[in-house]
């Protein structure tokens, strides 16, 4: 299916006027109830298939804690410590602290629940920890399986969060949640919303917000039209087209942050064509970065460059130029790959045209409008590009199945600060990641990423700054655009930030007027 890059951003924002247009008007909103909407659903209690939404929502808390610049902070362990090869941690928790049950966190509750959350899927190697112990009424102690300097980012991963053992029934599954957040769940209506109040004896600040309900939005300008019309307060993960319109509403603010999350080309490299760097460095020349940026998404600023943002600490390389637009240098990289461009504008090497599919998906909206800028910034090189949205399960699907060979999407290297774990799950074979590469192959880079993981605190940062070059100059996934977190927020909401890391939506820290 074939998409213009002109007509869906103008239909959306047609469709979204009219809506706007016809809202009408609602019940004031309760002064003790915050409401919040985005496109997230709460499918199910268990953690490791929905606990992000269970952090935002600041029911359950982990051992670890993560700043806006990416630094960990303490969470429910107030200090933590490894012994020179990085193989035994030990944590200390704060006192006093209390699950929602009133049962205190002890060292017994966070092994149990730990013990429990590696039987179930992380993005991280859940073989990790080779024992847990307890030293004392206070301290954890974790021995690994092997030297690791970012397991304190791994216990950051909301599928670590802590709960109580009442949490779970006699097959270890979770019956419910019983986190130490300072709000604890009241309803849950999978898929649709859940709500949660007040937890009045949290260990740290206590929350002014009494109550606040989450309501899956699946569509941008629904969204858009419940902040408008005051059916809601916050909102999540709009669109350009809602951004703008919303912008000169006088009942709503829109708040943009850039978050630890990149939007790029997934790259089947066991195509014969994308095997060729000369040919991923072609079609990466090809793409207009800033007008995408500016024209598309209305973030100047916001090309990338590497895989990881600026967000992302030692990760991302200062000193790496930007990619500009050069179609005559791609024209000479395509050239020296075999590829000529014949009379009727298509590009052939030994009579086959270079023709590939991109799919990419609906729940972030402005993909399919990159998508289709791609697939015209690409044609004036003569590469045919086959738009398809999809669900985003397609992706996963089409990597396991070996039918994907392209893919646009907005992938989150916030799950865990320290992204080495992303790199040892996805760039470290010739496998890949469902939403890494896929059949690219480095030897040098793949061992290259097995000593970082055991290198000392020393060497650690040399060879991460290493291994972001090479990633940026081989070209396994294609950089476009670093991720500008869209919201919108209604005037009466006080203290509103946006967390960076997408932990958590920070009401505890806000007020209503």
């Amino acid at each position: 299916m074939m998409f213009s890059a002109l007509k869906t951003p103008l239909l959306l924002a047609l469709s979204l006027v009219s809506l706007l247009g016809l809202s009408a008007c609602t019940e004031p909103p309760a002064q003790d109830l915050l409401t919040i909407s985005g496109p997230f659903e709460p499918i199910s209690l268990d953690l490791a298939k929905a606990g992000y939404i269970y952090s935002r929502m600041q029911i359950v808390e982990t051992l670890v804690d993560v700043a806006d610049d990416g630094q960990l902070i303490p969470g429910l362990a107030q200090s933590w410590q490894a012994n020179d090869d990085a193989t035994v941690w030990q944590f200390t928790l704060k006192p006093n602290v209390k699950f929602h049950n009133g049962t205190t966190v002890t060292p017994a509750a966070v092994i149990n629940s730990l013990r429990i959350a590696m039987g179930k899927p992380a993005p991280f190697d859940t073989s990790l920890i080779r024992s847990a112990s307890k030293l004392n009424d206070h301290q954890v102690q974790f021995t690994l399986t092997r030297p690791y300097r970012a397991f304190a980012a791994v216990l950051t991963n909301y599928t670590t969060a802590i709960l109580a053992p009442e949490s779970y029934d006699k097959r270890r599954r979770i019956k419910q949640l019983i986190g130490t957040g300072p709000y604890q769940l009241t309803a849950f209506e999978p898929p649709h919303s859940i709500s949660v109040s007040r937890f009045d004896d949290y260990h740290g600040q206590v929350a002014n917000i009494a109550k606040a309900n989450y309501i899956t939005g699946h569509r941008a300008e629904s969204r858009a039209l419940m902040v408008q019309g005051g059916s809601a307060d916050i909102v999540y993960n709009l669109d350009p087209a809602a951004v703008q319109l919303l912008q000169h509403s006088q009942n709503v603010t829109v708040n943009s942050t850039p978050i630890p999350r990149s939007i790029l080309i997934k790259l089947n490299a066991g195509l014969p064509a994308l095997a060729d760097l000369n040919v991923r460095q072609a079609l990466s020349l090809a793409i207009d970065r800033r007008g995408i940026a500016e024209g598309i998404m209305h973030q100047p600023g916001a090309e990338a460059n590497q895989l990881f943002g600026p967000a992302m600490g030692i990760w991302h390389r200062d000193d790496l130029p930007t990619i500009q637009q050069n179609l005559v240098q791609a024209v000479q990289l395509l050239a020296q790959a075999g590829w000529q461009k014949e009379a009727n504008g298509q590009l052939m090497k030994q009579g086959q045209p270079l023709q590939l599919s991109m799919i990419t998906y609906a729940n972030r909206p402005e993909l399919i409008v990159i998508a289709t800028a791609i697939q015209a910034q690409w044609a004036k090189l003569g590469v045919q590009l086959d738009v398809q949205m999809e669900n985003a399960s397609a992706i996963p699907l089409g990597h396991v199945e070996g039918t994907l060979q392209t893919a646009l999407m907005a992938r989150n290297f916030a799950n865990i600060p320290d992204p080495l774990s992303v790199i040892l799950a996805d760039f470290s074979s010739q496998q890949g990641g469902d939403w890494g590469p896929m059949n690219w192959q480095d030897s040098h880079f793949f061992a290259a990423v097995q000593a970082t993981a055991n290198s000392s605190a020393a060497d650690y940062p040399q060879q991460v700054y290493q291994l972001s070059g090479e990633l940026a100059e081989q070209l396994p996934m294609i950089p476009v655009l670093y991720y500008v977190q869209q919201s919108a927020v209604a005037k009466r909401v006080q203290g509103f930030s946006f967390d960076p890391y997408e932990r958590s939506f920070r009401i505890s820290q806000m007020a209503l007027q």
